[in-house]
């Protein structure tokens, strides 16, 4: 039984560190999961936002009973300071939704999860109302399940998109079960050339963001120790 459970919204978030992991699927609650397992650690995508994060975090938490539960994956900065491919690890999680908020064991900050991608306005404000340094879309709700289930729960997120990144609403690209419809959003782009210096950021970050979230990830044991 894997002790420490991660959970990420895409694979690409975690995909140089699971690419060589053992996997299987298991079906929870008519959804199907892929989970990736490596000694006592196990990893599971469960998609973008709060629904498909919960999913997510209950399924790995009944087949796996892990001892800690890591929201993991990428957020926007709302700090100007943060800058792509800085990890953060926040004390205090607060649904933007309702003000409910988590205490953690360790960390340092204030993450806040809101219901869509924050354009700059947006991050702004949630600065300003939460005192928050990151935002993200799934912690909040994983901390959720986590808690429901007395799991213990921390979170380790990268900085993807920095403070003043800025681009159009993405949830016409997310599917019904949190997937991320990557040909519909290629040929969005591609017909909008002034997209196109934000879209090449916008890899080139992630890509940044991945590696440095998969090589805090793979210091992780079972007893979430850092190796």
């Amino acid at each position: 039984m894997s002790r420490v459970a991660v959970v990420a919204a895409l694979e690409r978030e975690v995909r140089p560190l699971v690419k060589d992991w053992g996997w299987s699927e298991k079906e929870n609650g008519g959804r199907s999961f892929r989970f990736f397992e490596k000694g006592e650690v196990v990893v599971v995508c469960g998609g973008i936002g709060a629904e498909a994060a919960r999913r997510a975090a209950e399924a790995v938490i009944e087949f796996y009973g892990p001892t800690k539960v890591y929201s993991a994956g990428f957020a926007g900065a709302l700090d100007p300071a943060l800058k792509a491919a800085d990890i953060v690890l926040p004390r205090r999680v607060v649904n933007a939704a309702d003000g409910s908020s988590v205490v953690l064991d360790r960390g340092e900050g204030v993450l806040v999860s809101f219901g869509s991608v924050a354009d700059s306005a947006q991050k702004a404000r949630l600065r300003d109302s939460f005192s928050a340094q990151v935002v993200d879309m799934e912690a909040s709700a994983e901390a959720r399940a986590a808690e429901l289930r007395g799991v213990e729960f921390a979170v380790v997120k990268v900085i993807s998109d920095e403070y003043d990144f800025s681009f159009p609403s993405m949830e016409r690209f997310v599917s019904s079960d949190g997937q991320f419809r990557e040909g519909r959003f290629a040929l969005f782009a591609s017909v909008r050339p002034w997209l196109w210096p934000q879209v090449a950021r916008l890899v080139r970050n992630s890509r940044r963001a991945s590696l440095a979230l998969c090589d805090w990830l793979g210091k992780l044991d079972g007893a979430d120790q850092r190796l």
